[in-house]
C-alpha cells in the first residue's frame, strides 16, 4: 500500500473539484422529483461539468459491461451502486443515490447522496438517515493517529444498531490525482483490516462512503454489467464525502465550502 500524502496546496486544488462536484448534486437534488428520468440527470451533470472546464470521472471507466456510458451512477430504490442513467422516470416514493465525481485542472473530487422522492415508508427513511448518520461519524471521530478499524466499527455499530446491513463488495479509497487510490476503506471490520489496519496522518485525502442494505449485505450485478443491486430486493442508501485528514480532524472538500 502506497498511501500518497497531500500538501495543503493540493488539498485546496482537491476541494475545488469538490465544490464542483457539490454544486452538481445540489443542483441534481432540485431535479430529483416524479416523472424526470435519470439520463436528464445525467445530462445536466456533464452539461455543468463541461461548462466549469472539468472533466466527469465515471464516463468511459472500463469495467465488465463496457465503458461506463454515464457522468452519474443512478441508483434507485434496491439497487445499491454504479446504476446506469437512463429513460427510468423517477416516481413518488423511491429513493435514488446518486454518485458524482470530477477531475477539475487535475485533482478529483468525489461525493454521493440518497435522495427520498415524496413520501416515503419510515423504515426507508430510518436507512437513509443511518447511513448519512454513519458518514458523519466518520466526520466528528475522524483525526491522526487514529485507527481505521475503529472507524470503520462505529459505522458498523451506527448501522446494525438500527438493523440494516454494511455492503461488503464495495468500499471507500484513497482519492487524489487519481480517483481511486490507496488506502482502500472498508466500512466494516474484518479479520482483513484488523491485520492490515491503517492509522490516519495527516494529509491523507479519503473517500468515505458507506453503502448500507435495508435487509441483507448480499448483492448481485445486473446482465448490463455495472448496476450492482441488493439480493433480497430491499432498499440501498449510499453517502460519500471526500475528506482531507488535518491536524485537528478532518476537512470535508465536498461540502460547498471555498475553506
Amino acid at each position: 500500500m502506497a498511501v500518497k500524502l497531500k500538501t495543503p496546496e493540493q488539498i485546496e486544488r482537491i476541494r475545488a473539484a469538490g465544490r464542483l462536484v457539490n454544486d452538481v448534486l445540489d443542483h441534481l437534488a432540485e431535479m430529483v422529483r416524479p416523472g424526470v428520468t435519470t439520463e436528464e440527470l445525467d445530462a445536466e451533470a456533464e452539461r455543468m461539468t463541461v461548462r466549469a472546464g472539468g472533466q466527469c470521472l465515471f464516463k468511459g471507466v472500463p469495467g465488465k459491461g463496457g465503458p461506463f456510458p454515464g457522468a452519474i451512477c443512478a441508483s434507485i430504490n434496491e439497487q445499491v451502486v454504479h446504476g446506469i442513467p437512463g429513460p427510468r422516470r423517477i416516481r413518488e416514493g423511491d429513493i435514488v443515490s446518486i454518485d458524482f465525481g470530477a477531475k477539475l485542472e487535475g485533482w478529483c473530487g468525489d461525493a454521493a447522496r440518497t435522495f427520498m422522492v415524496g413520501q416515503v415508508p419510515p423504515a426507508v427513511r430510518r436507512l437513509v438517515e443511518a447511513t448519512a448518520d454513519a458518514l458523519a461519524i466518520v466526520v466528528d471521530m475522524a483525526r491522526p493517529g487514529l485507527r481505521w478499524s475503529d472507524l470503520a466499527g462505529a459505522m458498523q455499530g451506527c448501522i446494525e444498531a438500527e438493523g440494516f446491513s454494511v455492503v461488503r463488495e464495495f468500499v471507500g479509497h484513497g482519492i487524489g490525482a487519481e480517483m481511486h487510490e490507496d488506502p482502500k476503506l472498508p466500512n466494516f471490520v474484518s479479520r482483513e483490516l484488523l491485520a492490515n489496519d491503517i492509522v490516519l496522518v495527516e494529509g491523507m485525502v479519503l473517500a468515505v462512503e458507506p453503502m448500507v442494505n435495508m435487509g441483507g449485505s448480499a448483492v448481485e450485478c445486473a446482465p448490463d454489467g455495472w448496476t450492482v443491486f441488493a439480493k433480497d430486493g430491499r432498499a440501498s442508501a449510499h453517502f460519500e464525502h471526500t475528506l482531507a485528514v488535518t491536524a485537528g480532524g478532518v476537512d470535508v472538500l465536498t461540502d460547498g465550502r471555498k475553506r
